[in-house]
């Protein structure tokens, strides 16, 4: 299971960035999806997750804000962020879970995370 993000940088607050991850060594398709967040000396934060029927979940807290969508037949699971606030600032990680989830927080792979810093 190999799980590359990308997209990651610093922006302005208000501003947008979409992060992408690209997902290889497991059926895609068949899997949930999400995306999780952490700053330095935090604890994780799940921040949205995609079933393998495009079903999507989000804390209240980003509702609005944060879209994770996926493609397939790419095999790449997006997160679209709009209106970043600084407290955004995180390493973001993709992660799967290549069983039947039975909560929207169970992951058992994660990538190597790309780093978020809204700022002006």
């Amino acid at each position: 299971v190999q799980l590359v993000e990308s997209g990651g940088g610093l922006v302005q607050p208000g501003g947008s960035l979409r992060l992408s991850c690209a997902a290889s060594g497991f059926a895609f398709r068949s899997y949930a999806m999400g995306w999780v967040r952490q700053v330095p000396g935090k604890e994780l934060e799940w921040v949205s997750g995609i079933r393998s029927d495009s079903r999507t979940s989000y804390p209240d807290s980003l509702k609005g804000r944060f879209t994770i969508s996926r493609d397939n037949a790419k095999n790449t699971v997006y997160l679209q962020m709009n209106s970043l606030k600084p407290e955004d600032t995180a390493v973001y990680y993709c992660a799967t879970y290549l069983r039947r989830q039975s909560s929207w927080h169970e992951y058992d792979y994660w990538g190597q995370g790309t780093q978020v810093t809204v700022s002006a």
